[in-house]
C-alpha cells in the first residue's frame, strides 16, 4: 500500500529529490541554529551553564516570559474561537473588515504595535486615563504584557480553526437538536471535539510565538528587573555586553522550556485526535 502511494503520479519531483530538498532548507533554517546553540553549550558545559542561569533575575524573567505566554494564548484560544465562529457563521455589517483586521498584526511591526499600545494605555494615554479611576494600571505592568501578547497571537488561532469551522457540517448540530440536546450539549460534545485538534495547533502556534516576542513588549513593559523584564530582553542585555555564553545559557533554557510546553501540547492534541477517531 505504502510503496503503491510512493509510486503513484504527483506534480512534484520523486521522492528522493523531494525528501532531500526539504531536509536541506530544514537543516538551513531549523536544524543548523538549533545544533549551534545546543553546540555552545556544550562548550561551556552543564556546571557553566546552570551558573549562568540560576540567578534571581533570570528564574523571574524566565516564568514571566512562559507565564504571560501562557494566560495569552489562553485567551487568545478561547477568544479566538468566538470570534472564528462569528465571522464563519454570521452576517453582518463591517464582517470583511474584521475578518482583514485580524491580519493585522501579521504584517504590522511589532515595534509598531508595541509603541501604539504604550501610546494608549500610558498612565496619559486615552485608554489608560480612563481606566486610572479604576485602579487598573495596563502600560509598565504584566498586563500591559498580556495585552501585547494577545495582540500579537489572535491572528493564529483565529486562521487555524476559521477552515474546521467553515467544514463543520450544520447537519450534525442539527441533527443533535431534534434528538433534544440543548445547545450547550451539542457544543461540549459535538462541537468542540471537532474544533480541538486545530484549536490546539492554533493554541500551540500562538504559544510559540508569545515566548519569543520582543518587539511589541519591551515598549510597553517598562523593562523592570524582575518585575517585567522578560527573557528575549535580557538574551539582547547579554549580547550587548558581549557575553555570548550568558546569552547562550538564557536560549538554551528558553529552548528546553519550549519543548517541554509544545511536547505536552502535541501529546494532547494526539490524545484528542484518537479521541474523536482521526487517527
Amino acid at each position: 500500500m505504502r510503496a503503491s502511494l510512493l509510486r503513484s503520479p504527483s506534480p512534484l519531483p520523486g521522492f528522493g529529490l523531494s525528501f532531500g530538498i526539504m531536509m536541506a532548507i530544514l537543516s538551513i533554517v531549523v536544524l543548523l541554529p538549533l545544533s549551534a546553540l545546543l553546540g555552545r553549550g556544550l562548550m561551556i558545559g552543564p556546571a557553566d551553564l546552570w551558573d549562568m542561569v540560576n540567578s534571581r533575575r533570570i528564574w523571574s524573567a524566565l516564568e514571566l516570559s512562559f507565564r504571560a505566554a501562557l494566560i495569552a494564548s489562553v485567551f487568545n484560544l478561547v477568544f479566538g474561537i468566538v470570534l472564528a465562529w462569528v465571522l464563519v457563521r454570521y452576517r453582518f455589517w463591517g464582517r470583511k473588515l474584521v475578518d482583514a483586521a485580524v491580519d493585522l498584526p501579521f504584517a504590522l511591526p511589532t515595534a509598531v504595535a508595541g509603541i501604539s499600545l504604550t501610546a494608549l494605555y500610558a498612565p496619559n494615554g486615552v485608554f489608560g486615563q480612563a481606566l486610572a479611576p479604576l485602579g487598573i494600571k495596563v502600560a509598565y505592568t504584566e498586563l500591559g504584557i498580556w495585552m501585547a501578547l494577545i495582540f500579537i497571537g489572535l491572528p493564529f488561532v483565529v486562521r487555524t480553526v476559521q477552515p474546521v469551522i467553515e467544514e463543520l457540517d450544520r447537519e450534525v448540530e442539527e441533527v443533535s437538536a431534534t434528538l433534544g440536546a440543548r445547545r450547550t450539549y451539542t457544543l461540549r460534545r459535538v462541537v468542540l471535539p471537532t474544533l480541538a485538534p486545530a484549536a490546539l495547533t492554533g493554541f500551540a502556534l500562538a504559544l510559540a510565538r508569545s515566548v519569543g516576542e520582543y518587539g511589541s513588549v519591551i515598549f510597553i513593559a517598562g523593562n523592570i528587573p524582575n518585575l517585567t523584564e522578560i527573557a528575549p530582553l535580557l538574551i539582547v542585555i547579554r549580547l550587548e555586553e558581549y557575553n555570548y555564553d550568558a546569552a547562550a545559557a538564557i536560549g538554551i533554557a528558553m529552548l528546553l522550556i519550549s519543548f517541554a510546553m509544545l511536547l505536552a501540547i502535541n501529546l494532547i492534541q494526539i490524545w484528542s485526535r484518537r479521541r474523536i477517531g482521526l487517527v
